[in-house]
């Protein structure tokens, strides 16, 4: 069996069996892995469910829904009545995936999201009985918890019971399916085991990792375990997954590092770099998880220079292949989702065309969340605001050639005026005013997505001078005076670097409306 070095991650949900009006086609089902036939997609990573309950025929796990009888959730309830609909005319929806995918030429590694926590049972409708009737099971069992834990009704897995409940569903789906792999989902609900018992459960954690690689290769050596996990290595440690050590005893064969904020993020400053050591030498691959979903005030999805920039800036780090993560918000597929797919995996072709990097920012679904990201950042008076980001193109080269167009560093300030100042330097150079347009967004009426006033855009046109280097780049800014009848804090919320190519040397762009729409200038 080839090593895939694109996968795609499917949820099996939103793009699909939430999506279709019961009751479901297995035709339509099929959707799953025919809107990827043609594209450089070689593995898919078909979601099995919530993880608690799935939405195949299992004899050992329960199905999504069976034990509500009235319903608090419109969407949930269709994928309860699309699965069950399949089922009982004898499509199995699991196994209509796998049957298609292969006849598709397609890979398929079902995904089970290990860990999850629980609600009240008649609300959370996606839970198991056995979560409801076995809460003495739980991380946060014993009340000793602090508030603010984030998995006290997740599973502790010290409990042979949890991981036997795991590995029966995990077992099954390796006999009952014609399957080439199987990814277990460890970055999703991050927590395992009671703070205090982080140590012990690591060996815990261990040998149960080693049972489910041999239920995998006892169905066929060829068939691989892939295991997604923090992108940081400390985190692994610190939640009980002794990654370095499943490495060395050979016990997983691919390892996908995903950042902190999940897999659909688009987050170009994750490091990769440690999990690529880690693995060196050994015969562990690693891949790395590309999100697409900004939800900036101007951007929902990522468009294509953002995910070039985020994929070049991947695979500059070694990593064996991508993660297509969480993109089902571009659904329904159309255009630059494909122009996507077909350039990620080819960092020589995207080399020359247009990126755009930034720095994550917080947004407005992350109100009080604990996903820390770089930006926004205060910027108090005189105390520069430093951040570092990688750009991974050779601009030197390409202007040898006559391709590059140029070169754009945005800046959003929140909080300040126009009788305030304001100094950007860039690799150690104080970027010059004859080179910088600010744009006064203090208040908006409306805004594509959301509104963020109070602020003002720098736009530096730079110079070759002043041009990014190939890797690590530093912007420093500061604020050097203030307007004393101001008092909120001034923070420093978006950075964005923008390189434009041109097609071949004294190519045009855009459109030139005194030549006509046939003619492109710009």
């Amino acid at each position: 069996m080839a090593q895939p070095r694109i996968m795609f991650y499917h949820d099996g949900r939103h793009p699909l069996i939430y999506m279709y009006e019961p009751p479901m086609q297995p035709v339509e089902y099929e959707a799953a892995v025919d809107e990827l036939v043609g594209t450089p997609v070689e593995a898919l990573m078909f979601c099995v469910g919530d993880g608690r309950t799935v939405l195949h025929d299992t004899k050992v796990g329960e199905l999504w829904g069976h034990n509500m009888d009235r319903w608090p959730h419109l969407i949930f309830r269709r994928a309860c009545q699309n699965a069950q609909h399949l089922i009982e005319t004898g499509h199995d929806p699991l196994r209509v995936v796998c049957d298609r995918a292969h006849a598709k030429g397609m890979l398929v590694y079902p995904t089970l999201l290990v860990q999850q926590g629980r609600g009240e049972r008649g609300v959370d409708v996606r839970c198991s009985d056995f979560r409801f009737d076995n809460t003495n099971l739980e991380i946060g069992a014993g009340g000793d918890l602090p508030p603010d834990f984030g998995g006290a009704t997740s599973l502790d897995f010290k409990h042979e019971q949890v991981r036997d409940e795991r590995f029966a569903l995990i077992e099954e789906t390796l006999v009952q399916y014609e399957v080439d792999g199987l990814a277990l989902d460890l970055a999703y609900t991050p927590h395992y085991f009671h703070p205090d018992e982080v140590e012990a459960g690591r060996d815990v954690m261990t040998s149960w990792i080693e049972r489910v690689h041999k239920a995998v290769k006892a169905r066929g050596s060829q068939r691989e375990l892939a295991i997604k996990i923090p992108a940081d290595l400390r985190v692994c440690d610190g939640i009980g997954l002794d990654v370095r050590g499943w490495i060395e005893r050979g016990i997983v064969d691919v390892l996908i590092g995903e950042g902190m904020g999940g897999n659909d993020w688009l987050d170009q400053t994750v490091d990769f770099r440690p999990l690529v050591e880690a693995a060196d030498g050994s015969s562990c691959r690693v891949h790395a998880a590309l999100g697409s979903f900004v939800d900036s005030d101007r951007l929902a999805e990522g468009p294509i220079q953002m995910i070039r920039a985020a994929a070049c800036n991947i695979w500059a780090q070694g990593v064996d292949g991508l993660y297509i993560g969480q993109w089902f918000g571009q659904w329904p597929y159309g255009p630059e989702f494909y122009e996507k797919l077909r350039e990620v995996p080819h960092p020589d072709i995207m080399a020359a065309r247009d990126k755009i990097y930034f720095i994550p920012t917080q947004n407005s679904r992350q109100s009080g969340s604990t996903d820390a990201r770089p930006l926004p950042a205060p910027l108090p008076v005189g105390e520069p605001m430093r951040v570092v980001f990688d750009v991974s193109d050779d601009l030197e080269r390409w202007h040898d050639h006559g391709r590059v167009h140029e070169v754009i560093l945005r800046c959003c300030v929140l909080n300040v005026a126009e009788l305030d100042r304001v100094d950007f330097v860039f690799n150690g150079q104080v970027l010059p005013a004859d080179r910088l347009r600010r744009i006064n967004q203090m208040y908006r009426m409306r805004a594509p997505r959301y509104r963020v006033n109070n602020a003002y855009w720098y736009v530096y046109r730079l110079d070759r001078a002043f041009w990014p280097r190939q890797g690590a780049n530093a912007l420093e800014v500061t604020l050097r005076e203030r307007d004393r009848d101001l008092t909120p804090t001034v923070e420093l919320r978006d950075v964005e670097l923008q390189i434009d190519y041109l097609m071949g040397r004294s190519f045009h762009r855009g459109i030139d409306p005194d030549l006509g729409p046939s003619e492109t200038l710009r």
